[in-house]
Formats: C-alpha cells, structure tokens, sequence
C-alpha cells in the first residue's frame, strides 16, 4: 500500500504507479511483474486470512491462519518500504499522501463505525478517529512510516536501529491509539525494503535460493501446526506489549520476538524468490491491492457481524471459506467493483488541501485557467503504489 510520487523508478514500479487506476487502464509497462505478482497473491492471503479467521476452533484453519500470519504482513511492509525509496518529504508528496491515505482512512473508518453501530444497536464505547478499525492500522502505519522516510535515509545502519526500536517497544505498554505498537513493531521491514536496491532482487533467481525458498515455506506449514495449538495470536498480530503475556517479557519473550522478526524475513524473501518474475494473468490485478485492502475489510466486518459463521465449519467451512476469500479478492479487482469502490478508495478530496496546493491546483477542470495538472489520481495499496500521481 503505497502511492506512486513517493518512489522513484525501480522493481514494481514505473513512472507511474500501482494500486488504483482512475481510468482503469493497464498497468505501465515498466514496472516489475514480479512485484505485482506478489502483491496481488500477499493480498489474497490478507483476504483468505481475515475470511478463516472466525474458524480458529477448527485445528487446519487455525494453522493455515498462523503460517498465513507468519510473514504476508511483514512481506507487504517490506515492499511498500522498498516503493517508498523516493519519498522526500515535500509539500505536493505529504499532501498527496494525506489524499491517498489519511482521507480514505477517514472514510472506511466511518463506514466500519456505521455496521458495528448497527449490528450491535448502539454507538461504540469509545468512537475515537485515533483507533484505527479492523484492517486500518496499516494505513496509519504507512502514512507515518512514509513521513519518516528522510530520517531514515540519514541513519547509517538504519535497519538495526529500526529492529532495537521494535524490540524495545515491546516491553512498553503502548496501547491502541493509533495502533502504534504495530506501527514500531513491523518498522524493521519497512526500514529494509528502503534499504533494499534493484540489484538486491536479482539474487533471489539463484537457484539455491529457489530451493531453500521452498523448503522454508514447507517447514513453517509444518511448524505452524504445533505452533498453533501452543502460542496465543497475540505473537502473530505485533499489537500489544510482552509485558502482559504468561511468561518473562525480557527472556524469553524478547528471544521469540527475535525469532518472530526471522521467521517473518525468511518466508517474506521465500515468497518474493519462488513468485514468478514474468508477467501472469495476475500481473495487473496486483495494481489493485488497495481496493481489495479496503473492500474486503467491509465485507468481512458484515460476516462477522452476521450469523454466518454459525453454520460454517469443519473441513468444508475452511475450503468453503479459502475460495470465498479468493473469488472476493477476484471481485474486488474487477473494473466494476473498483469504479463503485472509487469515491471512497480515490476520493478526489482536494478542498481538504489549501487553495495553493499543488494536488489542489492539478485536480481543476482543463478549462480552468488555474489548472496546472491532471488531476490527483493514484492511491496507496498494500505494498504497492497508486496509479497516476499520488503521493
């Protein structure tokens, strides 16, 4: 979920960029096949994840859920980090972002208030725009992870710096406003992936590293298993602090922290070796990631909200579930589904910005003799850019 500006020219990304197309055109022809192909199947297993969730009791689903959780998050950080190399901190690049990120925010936040108010008859106990609902914490996360972008390129071993802060942060109570405990605890990948260089990606087609690729991805399958029948989720989701977990916070809750941040590194550059690199029939469906990010989240809130997951179980509830969560991903790619999705996905907001905004000034009618754009187009989606000009 990232937005185009912000980065330059590089793996997964041209001149333009990914995740929403305001003309639903095909994406650019210089962007990196390979990172659209892992975009579109990291943001799959978002949708697949959060769809078998409820099923926890069931012992597959669980483990397909924790082997899910191991890395695909940390696996789009990584890449939003490495798409948001460009970022430099202007005027016309933070405005964009607030467009691209803060705005939509504003907006399915409200929309997942509005089911919750009316599934549960009543309004929230605590209606705060500082806690981020269901799957928004990544927005938040990214729109201050992008803003620090310039202090991390001054840092001369930034990603070690980034992975001491993570793991400080976990012996504080930091809350959930904001969702900052993810926000420092996932900040390593995102440091990374800036850290990252296009002559990096050129190791994973060694085919040694294919090899171990593989292995790794199948040993977790296995690991997952035991793991989930002996670890709280609170390990997977990076949320809350060691300090209210059963056992020490220092040892060996900071060593499994370690082991977590490892494992989440192997299975994300395992995922990125063993995606093809050439163009699939999944290539430009990893352009809409934000629309699907979004989308499914309501979607989701709605089942959950439901009966549904009273009648859904046992090993025909899990399969049932894994193709919903992928003809949903699917769906929410579709031009039709996008251009209905798009008032709220891409919302053309710019009297949010002030009349002298650059995104202000370029979204003004061709005949307006103050226009001096397009418009602002582009938005931010999981690990990926928005078409056109965003931020």
């Amino acid at each position: 979920m990232t937005s185009p500006a912000a980065h330059g020219p590089g793996p997964g990304q041209g001149a333009t960029a990914p995740a929403a197309d305001a003309t639903q055109a095909a994406p650019a022809p210089g962007r990196d096949a390979r990172l659209d192909n892992a975009k579109f199947i990291l943001i799959a297993l978002v949708v697949i994840g959060h769809a078998i969730g409820p099923l926890g009791d069931y012992g597959p689903a669980s483990a397909l859920y924790y082997w899910i959780y191991f890395f695909h998050m940390p696996a789009f950080i990584l890449i939003s980090g490495y798409l948001s190399r460009s970022f430099d901190g202007s005027s016309k690049r933070v405005e964009k972002l607030v467009l691209t990120l803060a705005v939509p925010y504003l907006i399915f936040w409200t929309i997942h208030q509005a089911i919750h108010t009316v599934a549960d008859g009543s309004l929230p106990e605590s209606p705060s725009l500082l806690r981020p609902t269901y799957a928004l914490w990544f927005l938040v996360a990214l729109f201050l992870w992008r803003l620090s972008v310039p202090v991390w390129k001054r840092l001369r071993w930034p990603v070690l710096v980034a992975v001491v802060i993570s793991m400080f942060a976990a012996t504080a109570d930091l809350g959930g406003t904001l969702s900052i405990g993810r926000v420092v605890s996932f900040l390593p990948f995102f440091v990374l992936g800036l850290s990252l260089r296009r002559e990096h990606f050129a190791y994973l087609d060694r085919l040694w590293v294919r090899v171990a690729s593989t292995a790794v991805l199948a040993v977790t399958a296995v690991l997952a298993v035991p793991i989930s029948d002996r670890l709280s989720k609170d390990w997977l989701f990076w949320t809350s602090s060691l300090t209210d977990r059963d056992i020490d916070p220092l040892l060996p809750s900071l060593g499994l922290r370690l082991a977590f941040l490892g494992l989440a590194l192997a299975m994300s550059v395992a995922v990125l070796a063993l995606v093809p690199k050439r163009r699939t029939w999944f290539t430009d469906l990893g352009a809409y990631s934000l629309y699907v990010y979004l989308g499914h989240s309501v979607v989701i809130i709605v089942l959950q909200s439901s009966p549904w997951y009273g009648f859904v179980s046992g090993p025909l509830g899990l399969a049932g579930m894994v193709a919903f969560g992928t003809g949903l991903t699917l769906l929410l790619c579709t031009p039709w589904a996008r251009g209905a999705l798009r008032w709220a996905v891409e919302p053309r907001l710019t009297w949010f910005l002030r009349e002298d905004s650059e995104p202000r000034q370029e979204g003004r009618a061709p005949g307006d003799a103050r226009a001096t754009g397009t418009g602002v187009g582009g938005s931010a989606g999981p690990g990926g850019t928005g078409r056109g000009s965003g931020a």
